[in-house]
């Protein structure tokens, strides 16, 4: 999976990063129009960032910035961080609204900590358009990522998608085989592939 480097810190506002477009759901299905997504590092973080040009259904107790579990449950990115050594992964969810959720798992499922722990320092963004056009980003900080996933080109991802809530589609950039929609699978996620962002 393609993760963009810059050489200088980001700032939300001023992002001038291209985006990969997902274009059918698990299903084979078509997405129209398509989602989309980017993965870029500055100095100091990793940042996480989603679009879709239709309107979200949000977690109704989910606000901008704050913390929230089961924002799966409507429209939601996730992005999965994996080290392949260790076994262990991330698992960051990223609402329309910049609403944002984050656990850790020892292996597929199985969490570190049963209880919900906000990782310090993240940070969101998101802006939702009158037409209901929205994105929506997260700075993820880098040396919290080193220390618990060794970080670098090892590292193994996937980035998912729910949209059309409460229906429901599921959409994945690494292929995840065939059945019903599990994202926990780090043995398909693919490898990171780091290019200068021009």
């Amino acid at each position: 999976m393609t993760i963009l480097t810059s050489p200088r810190p980001l700032v939300w506002g001023e992002l001038d990063v291209p985006l990969f477009g997902l274009a059918r759901d698990l299903q084979g299905e078509a997405i129209d129009p398509p989602a989309a997504f980017s993965l870029v590092t500055d100095p100091f973080h990793l940042w996480f960032l989603a679009n879709h040009r239709k309107p979200a259904l949000v977690h109704p107790k989910s606000r901008p910035g704050a913390f929230q579990a089961e924002l799966w449950r409507y429209d939601v990115a996730e992005l999965f961080i994996a080290d392949p050594a260790s076994g262990r992964y991330f698992e960051f969810n990223l609402a329309p609204n910049g609403a944002w959720w984050t656990c850790e798992f020892t292996a597929p499922r199985v969490r570190a900590d049963e209880m919900d722990i906000a990782m310090p320092e993240v940070a969101t963004f998101s802006e939702m358009a009158a037409d209901g056009t929205w994105v929506a980003a997260m700075a993820i900080p880098l040396p919290l990522l080193r220390a618990r996933l060794d970080f670098g080109p090892q590292t193994r991802l996937n980035v998912a998608m729910i949209l059309a809530s409460p229906e429901q589609k599921f959409i994945s950039a690494a292929n995840l085989g065939q059945g019903e929609p599990d994202f926990h699978q780090p043995d398909r996620f693919t490898r990171a592939a780091f290019l200068p962002l021009k």
